[in-house]
């Protein structure tokens, strides 16, 4: 339940070329509503399936980077992978109030937008994944557009399901390029948040010293600071004294006339 709370998108915005409020999807998050928004995305070569219930017009968006994790790792379960992914959307749309018999989707990107990309087939693995688990799910594919070299911008409107498709165009190199990119560091965090143990906070203001010894006896003062003595002997007897730093060792003064 965590994992899918921090997944869920917080970027909202109102877009002024379709005049309507909007929410930006990021890899590795999603988001479901029955509101009358926009949910936008960039995809380079990663997967986004839109998803919605024509009845109810409740719908959602993920954006995923690969296909599937080895399920012994800590990592698949995470928006990164797109088994998890689809899951979570999937039942998601559920909980808000979709009925799973008239789920209908949509799936866009795998664009091998680098050199790299290409070689490594990710784009074109994540979209044949997606086709595959839509299929295997039962849920009809209404529309796609699959694989190229080109990244693309999608605007999904869940409510009735319309989506908009923008191609970037070849001389946009350079956007392609940083697109590419944001993904790659977007999976590197994933991966590094997966491996990292978990961070202990220690709540140690500065300037403010930590005792974290068992508590000293009764009548002992314990001091570890540097340049201060330590008292942990017994309390002296009454009237005298003691220090242990080799001085001499004071006696009770006489009283007067003894």
């Amino acid at each position: 339940m965590v994992a899918r709370l921090e997944a869920r998108a917080t970027r909202h915005y109102f877009d002024s070329a379709f005049q309507s409020p909007a929410v930006k999807v990021l890899p590795n998050e999603y988001y479901v509503t029955n509101e009358d928004l926009m949910i936008s995305t960039v995809l380079g070569s990663c997967v986004a399936a839109c998803i919605h219930d024509p009845v109810t017009g409740v719908g959602g968006m993920n954006h995923f980077m690969l296909p599937e994790g080895d399920m012994q790792s800590p990592a698949s379960a995470t928006m990164r992978y797109g088994a998890f992914a689809m899951e979570v959307l999937i039942n998601e749309l559920l909980k808000a109030g979709a009925v799973r018999d008239r789920l209908e989707a949509k799936v866009f990107g795998g664009g091998a937008v680098l050199s790299a990309m290409q070689q490594m087939n990710i784009g074109e693995r994540n979209g044949q994944f997606v086709l595959n688990y839509l299929k295997t799910e039962g849920i009809p594919v209404k529309a796609q557009d699959l694989g190229d070299v080109h990244a693309r911008r999608i605007n999904y409107f869940p409510r009735d399901g319309r989506v908009m498709v923008r191609k970037m165009a070849p001389h946009h190199q350079r956007a392609e390029e940083i697109i590419a990119k944001r993904e790659q560091a977007a999976a590197q965090s994933v991966q590094a948040k997966t491996q990292s143990p978990p961070r202990v906070e220690r709540f140690t203001p500065p300037g403010v010293e930590r005792f974290d010894r068992p508590v000293a006896r009764p009548g002992v003062e314990r001091f570890d600071r540097p340049g201060v003595e330590r008292f942990d002997r017994p309390a002296a007897r009454p009237g005298v004294e003691r220090f242990d730093t080799g001085l001499v060792r004071r006696r009770k003064p006489e009283t007067a006339g003894s």
